[in-house]
């Protein structure tokens, strides 16, 4: 199989619960529709969501990892095939929709007049859009090229479409909107992964931007790194870790959060810590909490006194090395999960994740918003784009359990892929992207993937046949 013939894999992802008692006396929340058990109902007019899946998780256990990533220690992964059966029944598009998860805070910071106080809950979603990966082990599977995906949310207020824009290298990129205006966010990924022996580390290369039209500001930022440990053997576990910087290209503010690697003994595990500075580089707000659980804002000079008077009493008094990275060789053992958030007074909290539904372990990890973005809605077939990866078969074979005809599926699929790739080559045709064009961000002046319109007119006579 020659380099136009392989098939690109997307990342391996990753959420945990929260304990936090203090609250954002502002927080506005949009409360989602309660779902039902299994399937679709109606209940007084008005459409639940579902809060299962047709069928439990496919087990794992007759399966080994190890087989096909053997000979691919140091090697970017993007290019192996992996078996269905390591997979979640989403699109890489799909989970990244899961971004809009906690869209309540974009419409927070939109009703809030100071700056720093729209940085700091803009921060708060920064990291809730990462929070769902926690547990999430399972691969979603890679777009097609030309896939996309639509989610129309009227109850929380935006709509959303993405779009697998490149095959070599994977690219997705998405739109979304508010349904009054009030902000835009979108963005590209290209996940490149590395495989170190024990781990996959993926690297999320894209930039986020969102814009709040009211007071027009644009924020930018990217995502952090991510490791996957016990790839072989034990219980797999996640990390998130690096440096994220958020900028208001309107105002000068910044606020740098630093995802802290686990440590030597797990102290440091899940943690985020940062600060937000003006365009003079004062601090003015202190950010910290656990991308698992919560985050809290609190004013620095009450955030250095607290950590002088902890250091004083002993609680700071062993420096712990941070000897973990997905490089290292030691044991990988997932560390034992410190306490939660130690909650400083004076703090307020930005931002708390949503716990997920009991049965969770049995569906894949999903949080309840995930468990609803495959989901089929009564009318949904006939309005979708043809390539929407509601529609694909592989996927749709996966959710109901039956993982032969998913395996069969992708690996057609993936041929009618290859086959489509020859055909263009042989014609010396390139492809052309439907709803995205390659251009610049004009906040960053990077080169971006760039929102069209059109989607939501309906129309998709000339959407290519990739199913």
């Amino acid at each position: 199989m020659n380099s136009e013939e392989e098939f690109y894999d997307a990342e391996t992802g990753l959420e945990s619960d929260d304990s936090c008692e203090v609250s954002f006396k502002d927080a506005l929340v949009f409360d989602s529709k309660q779902v039902t058990d299994g399937g679709a109902k109606q209940e007084n007019g008005v459409w639940e969501r579902r809060k299962t899946l047709p069928a439990e998780m496919i087990s794992r256990n007759n399966y080994s990892v190890w087989n096909i990533l053997k000979k691919c220690i140091g090697m970017e992964l993007s290019k192996i095939a992996m078996p269905v059966v390591f997979n979640e029944p989403l699109s890489f598009l799909q989970r990244m929709s899961e971004y809009m998860e906690h869209t309540h805070l974009i419409h927070k910071a939109c009703t809030l007049s100071d700056s720093i106080d729209r940085m700091q809950v803009v921060a708060a979603f920064a990291v809730s859009s990462v929070a769902s990966q926690w547990e999430r082990t399972g691969k979603p599977f890679n777009p097609l090229l030309g896939e996309t995906y639509e989610l129309i949310r009227e109850e929380e207020g935006y709509r959303l479409i993405s779009e697998q824009v490149s095959h070599h290298p994977p690219v997705s990129a998405f739109h979304a909107q508010s349904l009054k205006q009030e902000f835009e966010f979108h963005g590209s990924i290209y996940p490149k992964l590395k495989f170190w022996g024990k781990s996959v580390e993926a690297e999320p290369k894209g930039t986020m931007t969102l814009e709040l039209l009211k007071y027009k500001e644009a924020y930018t930022w990217t995502n952090p790194m991510c490791c996957v440990h016990n790839i072989i053997l034990g219980k797999l576990w996640i990390e998130q870790y690096g440096t994220v910087e958020i900028v208001n290209h309107s105002t000068g503010d910044k606020c740098v959060l630093n995802f802290k690697p686990c440590g030597m003994f797990g102290k440091e595990l899940h943690k985020v810590e940062g600060h937000i500075q003006d365009k003079s580089k004062k601090k003015r707000r202190v950010i910290y909490g656990k991308w698992t659980e919560c985050m809290y804002s609190v004013d620095p000079k009450v955030y250095e006194t607290y950590k002088k008077s902890e250091k004083k009493s002993g609680g700071d008094s062993k420096k712990l090395k941070q000897g973990y990275s997905c490089e290292a060789g030691d044991a990988e053992e997932m560390p034992e999960v410190q306490e939660t958030v130690t909650v400083i007074p004076g703090s307020a909290l930005l931002w708390r994740i949503t716990p997920r539904p009991a049965h969770s372990t049995q569906m894949y990890n999903f949080t309840s918003f995930a468990m609803t973005l495959n989901e089929l809605e009564p009318g949904m077939e006939r309005l979708l784009a043809p390539t929407d990866c509601r529609l694909r078969p592989d996927i749709r074979a996966m959710e109901i359990g039956d993982i032969d005809l998913s395996s069969t599926e992708k690996e057609r699929l993936e041929e009618k892929q290859r086959a489509s790739c020859r055909e263009r080559s042989m014609d010396e045709e390139e492809w052309s992207t439907r709803w995205f064009q390659l251009g610049t961000n004009p906040h960053t002046g990077a080169e971006d993937w760039l929102y069209t319109g059109g989607y939501f007119d309906r129309n998709y006579t000339d959407c290519p046949n990739i199913y």
